[in-house]
């Protein structure tokens, strides 16, 4: 089951589109669906919890808490829209894009795809970018 959470003002327009596509990301990498909560917030909001559960004391645009087992797929994606919006002005692109990006990559993080290296960040901005076509598709 995905659930959305609203710590700020900012509202997906349909969650079903939304989790519709979520679950044919996971089907796609041979997951299955377990509980997924997307919890949208502002930059302190996520700061904080980069603080407390990372000890990071920097802005960040997504943190993943994975509670996968296997191949059942579940965690807690915690995601600044403040981020969302400073990102997609600085790589000139729709907020829109830059949010269903970060969506996926959170869901990417579960499946243990990593950005820590460069070839790892090559191989997630691939897989991004393969997942993002999925929410185009009809179903």
């Amino acid at each position: 089951m995905i659930e959305f959470h609203y710590e700020t003002d900012f509202q997906l327009d349909d969650e079903t589109k939304f989790a519709d596509w979520l679950s044919r990301v996971i089907y796609s990498e041979a997951g299955m669906l377990g509980p997924i909560a997307y919890i949208f917030c502002s930059d302190n909001y996520l700061l904080e919890l980069n603080k407390k559960h990372l000890l990071h004391d920097a802005l960040t645009d997504i943190i993943t808490f994975d509670y996968s087992e296997g191949k059942r797929i579940g965690g807690d994606i915690f995601i600044s829209i403040d981020r969302v919006r400073e990102n997609a002005g600085i790589f000139k692109t729709d907020f829109d894009e830059e949010l269903l990006r970060v969506m996926a990559h959170g869901l990417l993080h579960l499946f243990e795809y990593t950005d820590k290296s460069e070839v790892g960040s090559a191989e997630m901005r691939g897989k991004e970018d393969e997942k993002i076509k999925l929410f185009h598709v009809e179903q």
